[in-house]
């Protein structure tokens, strides 16, 4: 993980020190004390095949079994198996449970005939399996036997007993011995077309065999109000999938084929599991756990390996076609538990003929208050459930009494930062955001509510009083950066609709106030002091466009990262951390009084992200980065991603704490907040693009509760004036298998709680170390889960995992190449570096897993066609693997990674489409040409693509760049080789 081999087309071959290569002769790769068999017994290498083996019917490219063999109620009889040929991916099927009736026994002795014994020097795999209990043959218990003579083991073997790692509290009495006690023992002959049947000592890989079982009932994993939370037994046995890593025989080329990879192409997928065990949690969009199956005890949590936690969007926007109901508990006030403070959900309930309910977080019995009280029905349900959303519904807004409120709830306030030095004149950013601001003034929430505020500055701070009797606005400048005051105690910060055509006129008049400014200082932090004075009365929300280093007064700031020497040592980190104590102390003091915020920077030369960015992650706010900035280029994406901060639904003065059951607490959260006390979240500002990840650990050694609950409770005004409280309620199930846990597992939110630790860790570590981090613990989790099956299958040099962890080694290399962690000083500038960190801490699940695997889409065929259907959109957006092979010189292709666009032009492309897209400059250099529309249907299809595809995620405007293929560096800079196998020519934005 994480190398790559950009300088041949084939793979070398892995060395024994790769993390998914078969394990050395001499080590178990696994701790037990069973014998190990197949390619992994000692001084053992199956002896090549002399022609094709016959194709089995666990090859992924031999002939499928007959529809009877996949028959849930048949049993699978013994089949030989020999070493697939067609592809490495192989999917091993779920094997049914044993029945007394069978069809067809293939190659199988009848019913109560003894099985045939094969001679010695016939070796094949047992097959595995557990018959009735009448029907299990007697183990004898003593000392192992002995090797027959000619076998391929030798040396005594040891005893063996097959660990059941399921749900300890019901395990039958089920031995099982993989060989048998005596010489000459039981092992189903192989068929007489296989290559190894008449040689001595052949190796025959055995079929694959279920998982060990887990007996504890499911209808013993919920809650008593809920449905059953996993239905049908069959889905206890194990169905993993495999990729081989071993070379083919008398080939110095990898057997991995890489067409078969697994790879992400419908993006992210919500895990269906969740709900359908639980139907009343909430959506996963507003609360995603790593695994949906919860760890028994602390020793299954050691085994796990990857994060154990959730990740939380509270103002997710709500599934199409549904909404957050809000509850107004007029009478009663809000239903909580008086213990541990939890909100009425449905997983409570309700006894004593409905005067009390009992809380499903500490079990503790409340009274029912009068007004809330309804009598229960024959099966304890209560007779108006029906009109209860909170006893229905995961997610629900409750309306707060006043004794939620510290203070009456605060309008909505904008209050604006903005650097008019030079720099910031001459690249046009003071224009595209005195028009932005402008053209938003009727959405702002909060109407007639809403307050503004606006302070300039350069090496001066200026003020503006925007009264409402005003003509127009007065501004007054203050040069004493060491003790700054307010000019006028009042009208710095006014009512939008009052000051309406004050704040219109000034607006108007900014782009020329500043155009001949010379001014190249920065007093930025003097200026942030000044309006955190003027808004410590209201709180609200700080908008601050930066485009110069810090200079002048406090919190300036010099130029950092160019000694060479300090990269790859232990003070590596130090440059991204902030220099100056002071952002950090500001932001504590904005958080304090409710003030969150934003920052826009703007630069061609280093501004120092590692400490501007401090403001924005500990007041729950984001950065917005526009390196080299010139508004004829980047001036759509500057409108469309303000307005968007500036129009959308905002919680204001919001705290977020998360309660879970009894024995399992939240140890650590991740993600732009304030944390005060030891579990509450300080949010002066949240929206629906922020999301926060969260780990849990276990207090006792071994939960008592078959089901543990979690519920998000979000404390916040809206922008209509209204105190509310988000509540999202969710249960998962206690297991003791660690084996359902990985089935379980939610590769999205793994995925993001890896990213939030690993961008921490390169705060206090080298980026070599954090990336060194995340591979060795993905490493660990496949081996733990390789172990649990390494007993049953003869796994030689194959990667297995469950079905839900497809993707984590592609995600997990695709992190490890992202702009926060790849490479090193020459890779990735420092301002670059910092800010991707900042944004992907605070990206949702959906959105970060496209920026670490984007989607490549082909688009000349739909271009040219004479005329395009209505569907014809869906099947031209199918994505294509990352690879080169998907990229043909005679195409068109969008490269969407959810911050920009990158079209790649092939070079045989026709030049027709390439005249059509850009006019004149078709054959010109593409990176001084700007995509816009022509007046023809070839160019109006395409931006009518790119619109579309811009729809689906409106958080961020996606710049559209040219490519031609071939073209260097502006090739390599957009494109980089990162598929997670190094294979030549694999495409991904850098």
């Amino acid at each position: 993980m994480g190398t790559q081999n950009p300088g041949g087309p084939n793979f070398p071959i892995r060395p024994p020190s790769s993390p998914f290569a078969s394990a050395p002769p001499t080590m178990a790769p696994f701790p037990s004390s069973g014998t190990l068999v197949g390619s992994e017994a000692s001084n053992f290498r199956p002896t090549p095949p002399s022609g094709p083996p016959t194709m089995t019917p666990f090859s992924s490219a031999g002939p499928r079994p007959p529809a009877h063999l996949n028959n849930p109620s048949v049993s699978s009889p013994p089949i030989t198996s020999v070493p697939p040929t067609g592809g490495p991916y192989q999917r091993f099927p779920t094997p049914p449970y044993p029945s007394t009736v069978q069809t067809n026994p293939i190659h199988a002795p009848p019913e109560r005939q003894p099985p045939f014994q094969p001679f010695a020097n016939q070796v094949s795999a047992p097959s595995i399996s557990l018959p009735p209990p009448s029907q299990v043959p007697p183990v004898p218990m003593g000392s192992s036997p002995q090797a027959p003579s000619g076998s391929l083991f030798s040396g005594p073997r040891p005893n063996f007993q097959l660990p059941f790692p399921g749900y300890s509290s019901q395990q039958p009495a089920v031995s099982q011995a993989p060989f048998a006690a005596q010489q000459g023992s039981f092992m189903p002959a192989p068929p007489a077309s296989s290559p190894f049947a008449n040689q001595q000592g052949g190796y025959v890989p055995p079929p694959p065999v279920g998982a060990p079982l887990s007996y504890q009932s499911r209808d013993q994993m919920h809650h008593p109000s809920s449905p059953p939370p996993i239905g049908g037994i069959q889905s206890l046995a194990e169905d993993f999938s495999s990729l081989s890593l071993a070379s083919m025989p008398g080939s110095i080329e990898s057997g991995l084929n890489y067409r078969t990879l697994p790879r992400p192409l419908d993006g992210d997928v919500e895990p269906s599991s969740f709900t359908e065990m639980y139907p009343m949690n909430c959506n996963p969009r507003y609360l995603r756990l790593t695994t949906s199956a919860i760890p028994s005890s602390k020793s299954l949590v050691s085994r796990w390996h990857l994060p154990l936690g959730a990740v939380v969007c509270p103002l997710a926007e709500a599934p199409e076609g549904e909404e957050v109901p809000v509850i107004n508990f007029t009478s009663t006030g809000i239903i909580r538990c008086r213990r541990c403070r939890t909100y009425v959900n449905p997983y409570v309930t309700f006894t004593d003929a409905g005067r009390k309910w009992r809380c499903n977080i500490c079990a503790l019995l409340n009274d029912v208050p009068g007004d809330y009280f309804a009598h229960l029905d024959a099966t304890g349900r209560r007779i108006d459930l029906d009109q209860r959303p909170e006893l229905l519904k995961g997610s629900v807004d409750f309306l707060a009494p006043t004794d939620y409120m510290h203070r009456p709830p605060m309008p909505p306030s904008y209050f604006f930062l903005i650097d008019v030095s030079v720099s910031a004149v001459r690249s046009g950013m003071i224009e595209v955001v005195a028009q932005t601001i402008r053209s938003c003034l009727d959405e702002l929430p909060g109407f007639p509510r809403t307050q503004i505020g606006f302070i300039t500055f350069d090496s001066t701070i200026h003020f503006y009083n925007m009264k409402s009797s005003l003509a127009q606005p007065q501004m007054m400048v203050v040069t004493d950066l060491d003790d700054i005051f307010l000019p006028l105690p009042d009208d710095l910060l006014v009512n939008l609709s009052e000051s309406r055509n004050v704040v219109e006129t000034f607006l108007d008049s900014l782009p020329s106030m500043f155009q001949d400014n010379v001014n190249v200082e920065s007093a930025f932090g003097p200026a942030v002091k000044a309006a955190f004075m003027v808004m410590r009365q209201l709180g609200g929300k700080l908008l601050i466009f930066q485009n110069t280093l810090p200079s002048l007064g406090v919190g300036r700031l010099k130029l950092r990262g160019d000694d060479l020497r300090v990269y790859g040592t232990d003070k590596e980190h130090i440059l991204r951390l902030p220099e100056d104590p002071f952002y950090k102390q500001m932001a504590a003091d904005l958080t304090k009084f409710q003030i969150g915020v934003n920052v826009y920077a703007f630069s061609d030369k280093y501004t120092d992200i590692a400490s501007l960015g401090t403001l924005a992650k500990y007041t729950g706010g984001q950065i917005y980065y526009y390196p080299n900035f010139q508004s004829g280029i980047h001036g759509e994406k500057l409108r469309h991603e303000l307005a968007r901060d500036l129009t959308r639904e905002t919680a204001w003065e919001a705290g977020m704490r998360i309660r879970c059951g009894k024995g399992v607490r939240f140890t650590s959260y991740h993600g732009n907040f304030m944390l005060r006390h030891t579990d509450l979240l300080a949010l002066p500002a949240v929206d629906c693009d922020k999301a926060y990840a969260v780990q849990l650990s276990l207090e006792e050694t071994a939960l008592a509760a078959l089901t543990v609950y979690f519920q998000v409770a979000l404390l916040y005004t809206a922008s209509c004036g209204e105190r509310r409280i988000r509540v999202h309620t969710a249960a998962a199930p206690v297991v003791a298998d660690l084996g359902e846990m990985y089935r379980q597992a939610d590769t999205g939110a793994i995925v993001s709680l890896f990213s939030r630790l690993a961008i921490e860790k390169t705060l206090t570590n080298k980026l070599e170390d954090a990336r060194n981090s995340l591979q060795l613990r993905i490493v660990k989790a496949l081996r733990e889960y390789r172990n649990l099956y390494a007993v049953q299958h003869r796994l030689g040099a194959r990667m297995i995992y469950p079905d839900s962890l497809k993707f984590l080694c592609l995600y997990g290399l695709a992190l490890c190449k992202s702009v926060p962690l790849k490479g090193g000083y020459a890779d990735v500038q420092l301002d670059e570096r910092c800010a991707a960190g900042f944004t992907m801490m605070t990206l949702p699940v959906k959105k970060l897993l496209k920026v670490l695997y984007p989607s490549l889409i082909r688009i000349d065929d739909y271009l040219l066609k004479s005329s395009v259907q209505s569907d014809d959109f869906e099947n031209i957006i199918k994505r294509l693997p990352l690879v080169a092979e998907s990229l043909d010189s005679r195409g068109l292709y969008i490269y969407d990674d959810g911050f920009r666009f990158v079209i790649w032009f092939g070079r045989m492309l026709s030049p027709d489409i390439a005249r059509n897209l850009l006019g004149a400059d078709f054959a010109a250099e593409l990176s001084k040409v700007t995509l816009s529309e022509h007046d023809n249907e070839i160019s109006m299809r395409l931006m009518r693509i790119l619109k579309k595809l811009g729809e689906g995620d409106p958080s961020y405007y996606q710049l559209p760049y040219l490519v031609r293929q071939g073209k260097q560096p502006r090739e390599a800079k957009c494109m980089m080789n990162t598929d997670p196998f190094p294979i030549r020519g694999v495409y991904r934005m850098s």
